[in-house]
């Protein structure tokens, strides 16, 4: 509607040449003034439908519950582990959750904590346990506690947690179900907030499922107007089933022919342009004169910022990389660098990170962070600060992504990916040039040290 005006006084060029310059200020009065109607980005895509929950599967058959003998038994045999190295104790309280039960202990008046810590090891032999994690104290008690596996883990179905009222009802930006606590209490978090994920593990311990659910909670939330997906998979088996989503969700290159990223050159050049659309956005808050995403898409909504202007609506990026040692490995610095720049100042304009690795650390990227790592089968640790939460990851299944895929795919979509700012070769090379032509007046100084 803005620029309709515009079109027409362009036709009658010749017979009023005062007419266009009139009509183009009048619309500047009008954005500023925020007098014309509500922006809706989803107008393109009005009759959008987020995928029915009747997709997923909901694993009846696989849903268990600890047994009252098990619970008797391991809270006896702690008891008794513990009186053998004279530590009295005042009660014990077992919490069961889907994988891991928590055993809640009052030490005696006198018994210090490191007298129980230096037990770990033996109360894992007394429990014959496959898993156990010592907590001492539990934060904001004054307990200490024994975290055991259970003799059989339940699953926790995506469908149970995207089904809660707690996800229906968020108002998070960007709402990622993850599982279930010991507690069965439903693990929530915001990544627009975090503001960055590492998915830490080893080999089979379920980074996949975990990527897989994280997805999964986005595109069962979001419309593909307020979200863009940047998915980066060496691997080449893990994300393609999202290459569908191409007109609806998905970001790339111009001039890019898969949507799944894939080629490590492709890799750096894709990184390289988001951090472009980083500083063009970043450059827009300066116009704007605001300090982030929230506040800049909510001018533009109401039409306070001129699009004439060169002012957008931006949706939240999410660039998705599973197995980013393996990036490491083939492109080095070429990646750490747009990415360093990602993790640093990403926040602000709406874009995040979730990256998969082997190597359970922060270290792997130089910028803010969370770990996800855990002891296998989905179960595992979420560090969002100081504390670490235990958690069941939730389970979906290839079957039910690929429905949830081609029920999106199915419907109408953008005439093609959301397009990431151009970036060359050539690009590279200047920056190569005008950063790595010379060396730092420190350099030498750094290197005798």
């Amino acid at each position: 509607k803005t620029t309709e005006p515009i079109r027409q006084s362009a036709s009658k060029e010749n017979e009023s040449p005062e007419q266009p310059v009139f009509e183009v200020e009048k619309i500047e009065e009008e954005s500023t003034a925020g007098d014309m109607l509500f922006y809706d980005p989803k107008q393109d895509l009005s009759r959008y439908r987020k995928p029915p929950l009747s997709l997923l599967e909901d694993y009846r058959n696989q849903l268990r519950e600890v047994s009252q003998e098990e619970l008797e038994r391991n809270n006896q045999k702690i008891v008794e582990c513990l009186r053998t190295f004279d530590i009295q104790i005042e009660k014990i309280v077992a919490t069961p959750g889907p994988t891991v039960t928590l055993y809640k202990i009052v030490l005696s008046p006198g018994i210090r904590i490191s007298q129980f810590t230096r037990l770990e090891d033996d109360i894992m032999l007394s429990l014959a346990a496959r898993g156990m994690r010592v907590i001492a104290p539990i934060p904001g008690t004054n307990m200490v506690g024994i975290e055991v596996a259970n003799d059989k883990p339940s699953l926790v179905p995506m469908k149970s947690v995207l089904d809660s009222a707690k996800f229906k009802e968020s108002r998070y930006d960007l709402p990622i179900v993850m599982g279930k606590s010991i507690s069965n209490e439903i693990v929530m978090l915001d990544l627009a907030r975090l503001p960055h994920l590492l998915v830490a593990g080893a080999t089979g311990q379920g980074k996949s499922v975990a990527l897989n659910a994280i997805l999964a909670s986005l595109l069962y939330k979001m419309h593909p107007a307020y979200l863009k997906l940047v998915l980066v998979d060496p691997k080449r088996v893990e994300l393609n089933l999202y290459s569908k989503l191409e007109n609806h969700f998905l970001a790339k290159l111009p001039d890019a022919e898969n949507p799944i990223i894939i080629d490590t050159k492709k890799v750096v050049y894709t990184l390289n342009s988001l951090c472009i659309e980083m500083d063009a956005r970043l450059e827009l808050y300066n116009k704007a004169g605001v300090r982030n995403i929230k506040e800049y898409n909510k001018k533009f909504l109401e039409r306070v910022l001129n699009p004439l202007k060169g002012h957008r609506f931006m949706p939240f990026i999410v660039v998705i990389i599973d197995e980013f040692a393996d990036l490491i490995m083939t492109a080095g610095r070429d990646v750490e660098g747009p990415l360093t720049r990602l993790a640093q100042m990403g926040r602000a304009c709406g874009i995040h990170l979730v990256i998969a690795t082997q190597r359970p650390t922060t270290n792997i990227i130089y910028g803010p962070g969370n770990d996800v790592c855990g002891m296998g089968r989905g179960d595992m640790l979420i560090s969002a600060g100081s504390d670490l939460l235990r958690v069941q990851c939730a389970f979906i299944d290839t079957p039910e992504v690929e429905r949830m895929v081609e029920y999106i795919a199915g419907q109408q979509g953008y005439p093609g990916a959301f397009e990431l700012p151009e970036y060359s070769e050539t690009d590279r090379q200047d920056v190569v040039s005008t950063t790595g032509g010379q060396r730092d007046e420190l350099f030498e100084e750094a290197a005798r040290l």
